[in-house]
C-alpha cells in the first residue's frame, strides 16, 4: 500500500528497497555532504529531466531514518529549499509522511517542458541522467538542455478532436493494477500528466493516446510498426524483388509491444553454439530476445512522433535485424556515445512504460542491447543517424552458418568431443564462425605447424566430420568446410 496521498507507487518497498532509477533518488540524512544544497541539486536534477521522487530520509542502503532526530531548524531549512535554492518557482510538493513514528520528507519533482531550472545562488544547472545526478553543466550542455526541451512538446500537445470512447480501457487497467492506482481512469490519467482539465472536460495528451488509445493512427498518423523480410543481405527492386513478408502493426505501444514481441519471436531462425566444457551443441535464436526487444521498445519510446509519415521499421535481412524510427538523436547523444548518455525524447510515455515494466531500467536499455549481444558472441550492435532516422542494426551467425550444417553432423561432433584432441576442437570453433577454412589460415590462427594442421584435418575428415575442397593432393588453398550430407 502507498504511504503517499499523491503517488500511488510509492510504497515503503519500493521507495527503501527498489534500485535508484530515473525517477527515484534516496538521501539519507546521516549521510556525509547531505545537506539543503545537495538535496536542491537531486530536484534541479529532476526538474530538468522526467521529474520522480526525492525521498529524504532513507539511505542508499534502504536503511528508514528518522528525520525527528534533526532541530526543527534544520527541517525548516529542508522544507524551504524548494523556494529559497531554485530558481525559477518550481512544481515540487513536499509531502512530511509519518511511517512507524519516523519522519521522512517525499519531494514530488514535476518534469518542466519548457523552461530550466538552475541554483538561484551560483545558476548552476543540473540534469539527472538514469541514477545519478550530471552536473553542474557546461554552457554548452546547457545550450543543447534548452535546445532538447524544445522539442518535447509533442507529447504533451492537447488533443481536443479525440474521442473517450476511442481508449483502450483494458490496457488502461493493466496499468492501474501495475502501480496499485484505486481511481478512475480519467483521475489516473490527470495524475500522470497525460491529461488535463480544460472547461470542466478531461483532454488526452498525445501521449495518452499514443499510449492508451485503441487506435492511435486514427490521431497520430504512421504511429503503427512496420515488419518486413527481405530474402538476402539487401533490399532489391523491380526484377528482383525480393520482399518475402511485409506486415503491419497497428494499436497502442503496450500493445505493439506484444504483438511485435510474439510475431519476431517466431520470425527468428536459430543457429548451434557450441559448449567446449560439453562438446553438445545448444540451439540459440539468432538474435538474444534481450537485444531487439530492448531495441524495438526504444525505438517507440524515443520516435519523433511529430515527424508523421514515417513509422517504425523492423526490416529483417539474412545476416541483419534493423529497426528505425523517426527523428535525429537529441543533442548531445551521437552515435559514439550512445551507450553512456542517455535523454528522454517522451518522458511521459517512458515513465509509464518503466511503471508498466517494459522498461525494466529506464535508460539503461542501449547498455543492456550491448551486453546481449555479447554474451550470445555476436558482433556489436551499431547504430546510425541519417536523414532524421536512426536504425539500430544487429547481425547474426545464422547467414555465416548458410543455415547448412547437417544435423548428423552435429552429432557426429558431439559423439567424439571428448576423444578430439585441443588443435581439433580449435579447428571446429574456427569453422563454427568462419564456415571455411584453408590450412594457411588456421596456422595463423592456431600458431602450429603446417604437418599438425593437416594432420588433424584429415582426422576429422575420415571422422566425416569436415571435407576437403580441391583437385590437387597437396594444394595450400584447399578449403575445408563441414561435411555436406
Amino acid at each position: 500500500m502507498s504511504i503517499s496521498k499523491y503517488n500511488s507507487i510509492a510504497t515503503i518497498d519500493y521507495l527503501a528497497d527498489t534500485p535508484e532509477t530515473q525517477y527515484l533518488e534516496r538521501k539519507g540524512i546521516t549521510e556525509q555532504g547531505v545537506k539543503p544544497t545537495k538535496v536542491a541539486n537531486e530536484i534541479i536534477g529532476m526538474l530538468n529531466a522526467d521529474g520522480g521522487i526525492l525521498v529524504l530520509g532513507i539511505a542508499d542502503d534502504g536503511m528508514i531514518e528518522d528525520l525527528n532526530t534533526l532541530t526543527e531548524e534544520k527541517r525548516n531549512d529542508y522544507r524551504r529549499l524548494v523556494f529559497d535554492m531554485i530558481k525559477p518557482p518550481a512544481y515540487v510538493k513536499l509531502e512530511e509522511i509519518d511511517y512507524g513514528g519516523k519522519l521522512l520528507f517525499l519531494y514530488h519533482v514535476e518534469q518542466d517542458y519548457e523552461r530550466m531550472f538552475s541554483r538561484s545562488d551560483n545558476e548552476e544547472v543540473y540534469r539527472r541522467v538514469a541514477d545519478s545526478n550530471k552536473g553542474p553543466l557546461s554552457i554548452d550542455e546547457v545550450n543543447k538542455l534548452q535546445y532538447d526541451k524544445s522539442i518535447r512538446s509533442f507529447e504533451e500537445t492537447l488533443r481536443f478532436d479525440f474521442e473517450m470512447t476511442d481508449l483502450d480501457t483494458k490496457t488502461l487497467d493493466e496499468y492501474r493494477e501495475q502501480i496499485y492506482y484505486k481511481g478512475t481512469n480519467e483521475e489516473l490519467l490527470l495524475k500522470r500528466n497525460l491529461a488535463k482539465i480544460d472547461d470542466g472536460k478531461v483532454i488526452l495528451k498525445n501521449s495518452a493516446i499514443l499510449l492508451f488509445a485503441d487506435d492511435p493512427d486514427k490521431y497520430i498518423p504512421s504511429a503503427y510498426i512496420r515488419y518486413v523480410r527481405y530474402e538476402g543481405q539487401e533490399a532489391l527492386s523491380g526484377k528482383e524483388f525480393n520482399v518475402t513478408k511485409d506486415e503491419k502493426f497497428y494499436g497502442n505501444i503496450p500493445s505493439l509491444i506484444k504483438a511485435v514481441r510474439k510475431f519476431i519471436y517466431a520470425s527468428l531462425d536459430d543457429y548451434y553454439y557450441l559448449d567446449p566444457e560439453q562438446g553438445k551443441f545448444i540451439s540459440v535464436s539468432e538474435y538474444p530476445e534481450d537485444a531487439w526487444l530492448e531495441g524495438l521498445v526504444n525505438a517507440m519510446f524515443h520516435r519523433s512522433y511529430n515527424l508523421q509519415g514515417n513509422c517504425i521499421y523492423v526490416k529483417h535481412f539474412d545476416d541483419r535485424l534493423e529497426i528505425s524510427n523517426s527523428g535525429p538523436l537529441p543533442a548531445q547523444v551521437t552515435v559514439e556515445n550512445i551507450r553512456i548518455e542517455r535523454y528522454s525524447r517522451n518522458p511521459r510515455i517512458g515513465r509509464v512504460l518503466s511503471e508498466m515494466g517494459y522498461i525494466r531500467e529506464l535508460n539503461e536499455g542501449v547498455n543492456r542491447i550491448y551486453k546481449s549481444m555479447e554474451r550470445s558472441m555476436l558482433s556489436e550492435p551499431s547504430y546510425s543517424d541519417r536523414n532524421d532516422t536512426v536504425t539500430l542494426s544487429l547481425t547474426n551467425k545464422v547467414a555465416k552458418h548458410e543455415k547448412s550444417i547437417p544435423n548428423v553432423v552435429l552429432d557426429r561432433i558431439t559423439d567424439n568431443w571428448k576423444s578430439l584432441n585441443e588443435t581439433e576442437k580449435k579447428i571446429i570453433n574456427h569453422l563454427l564462425n568462419n564456415f571455411i577454412c584453408t590450412v594457411p589460415q588456421l596456422i595463423e590462427k592456431i600458431d602450429i605447424s603446417e604437418t599438425a594442421i593437416r594432420s588433424n584435418l584429415a582426422q576429422l575428415v575420415e571422422l566425416e566430420i569436415l571435407e576437403r575442397h580441391s583437385e590437387k593432393i597437396r594444394d595450400k588453398d584447399a578449403i575445408y568446410r563441414f561435411k555436406k550430407i
